[in-house]
């Protein structure tokens, strides 16, 4: 079966009607979650209606069971194109509605580079690619080694189809928390800079990320918040985290379990006296950074340094950006930067109310019930989702999003711009 059966939904009628929960138990509100996107999954079809109610906030298994009981009555949509197939780049563009003009002067006059770290879901990629997608950016994709060869082949048949797409020239094998999920990002720098594109600004997201601002407003964001400067949110490295740069810390790699594990051997002090800071490994920086990156002594040499420390992407590029009369750094800032809306365990009665879904290594894979705690967001991204577990999030979240993006156009829509339905709803107005 391919990797991407059934990504866009797959609109085929149910077998039966769903069967949900009308009421949930406190106890057992985990496993009724789950309960909740498997029969929606069964139903096959997420009408716009059914999307619009949990935007609004309104209880997920009541709005699900309403709507899965007409499911019966609700038009079959086209199967997604396969990537393994033999169809035509123009094919697969149009049944991935992927965005094919500049929407705007604005956006075509800031063009963003992108790095797209990815290792499995291949559904979630193509979800992300096909939103972030504008002809005017760049998009360097860096494929895990540990990744299945089907995978890769899927992955690098899309990225042909666009002259703005490719793959990295050099790939790791990632490790979390290891120093080649750095060096991943650092390979599609180096490839980014002989692009022809004349980008402003690169972001880096991952296989789970999904955008929550269009490709317009995280350009405007940039352009007037961030006009030449690094958005790298952090401060000074804490005391709880200097375990992480204290002692050294090796890779163990395979191909079933890859992990980092400590030594007993402390590290030197960092080089050139260099102060380090903590912060988020997500970042907008800007070409002049990139280049200062692969070229500056200071910038090679803390990254040696780094090798054998822990999760070093959580320190390495706010350190540099604090480091004063490095191109576009902010040696003041601090944690301020809306880069990632993530909801963190530990900040569950703080920043957020809880997780509706549930957490991996603290943190929330969307569930329904954040759709609108999403949505509200000022970040730019959002991370984790996961279609396989919860396919009416990823989905709802795409419309919603594809919506706003061609709400925002200063040019003619195109059809294959909107989903079938959609589209379908807006010719019938």
């Amino acid at each position: 079966m391919s990797f991407l059966c059934c990504t866009k939904s797959s609109f085929v009628l149910c077998a039966g009607l769903c069967i949900v929960l009308l009421a949930i138990n406190s106890i057992n509100q985990q496993e009724e979650r789950m309960d909740v996107e498997k029969e929606v999954k069964e139903c096959g079809f997420y009408p716009g209606e059914l999307c619009r109610a949990l935007f609004e906030g309104k209880p997920a298994a009541l709005v699900v069971g309403n709507f899965c009981q007409d499911a019966l009555l609700l038009p079959r949509n086209k199967e997604l194109v396969n990537l393994q197939s033999t169809s035509n780049c123009s094919t697969m563009i149009q049944e991935l509605h992927f965005i094919t003009k500049p929407l705007s002067e604005e956006e075509a006059g800031y063009p963003l580079a992108y790095i797209i770290t990815i290792h499995k879901k291949l559904d979630m990629f193509v979800k992300l690619l096909s939103a972030i997608y504008a002809p005017q950016n760049v998009y360097c994709i860096h494929i895990d080694q540990k990744s299945p060869k089907v995978y890769s082949q899927a992955v690098q048949r899309l990225a042909s189809c666009f002259r703005n797409v490719f793959i990295s020239s050099r790939q790791e094998t990632v490790v979390y928390a290891g120093i080649s999920r750095l060096q991943a990002d650092i390979n599609c720098m180096e490839d980014l800079v002989r692009s022809d594109v004349p980008w402003k600004h690169v972001i880096n997201v991952c296989g789970q990320d999904f955008p929550i601002k269009t490709n317009r407003e995280i350009v405007q964001y940039l352009k007037s918040k961030w006009n030449g400067r690094n958005l790298t949110p952090g401060v000074i490295q804490p005391q709880h985290m200097k375990y992480r740069t204290r002692f050294t810390y090796k890779e163990f790699v395979h191909m079933e379990k890859s992990y980092v594990y400590p030594t007993k051997e402390e590290k030197e002090s960092p080089p050139h006296n260099i102060t380090l800071y903590f912060g988020t490994a997500y970042y907008a920086l800007t070409r002049d950074f990139v280049l200062f990156v692969i070229s500056d002594k200071r910038a090679k040499d803390l990254l040696e340094w780094s090798k054998d420390s822990y999760s070093p992407d959580e320190h390495y590029w706010v350190t540099l950006n604090r480091m004063k009369g490095v191109p576009g750094s902010t040696p003041n800032a601090g944690w301020e930067g809306n880069i990632r809306a993530i909801k963190w365990r530990d900040q569950q009665g703080v920043s957020h109310s809880g997780c509706n879904g549930h957490y991996v290594r603290d943190i929330c894979v969307y569930g329904l019930g954040d759709l609108q705690w999403l949505t509200k967001s000022p970040h730019l991204f959002a991370n984790k989702f996961d279609p396989s577990q919860y396919p009416l999030v990823t989905d709802c979240l795409e419309r919603h999003y594809r919506l706003k993006v061609l709400k925002e156009a200063d040019v003619p829509m195109e059809k294959n711009w909107y989903f079938e339905d959609e589209y379908s709803k807006r010719t019938e107005t």
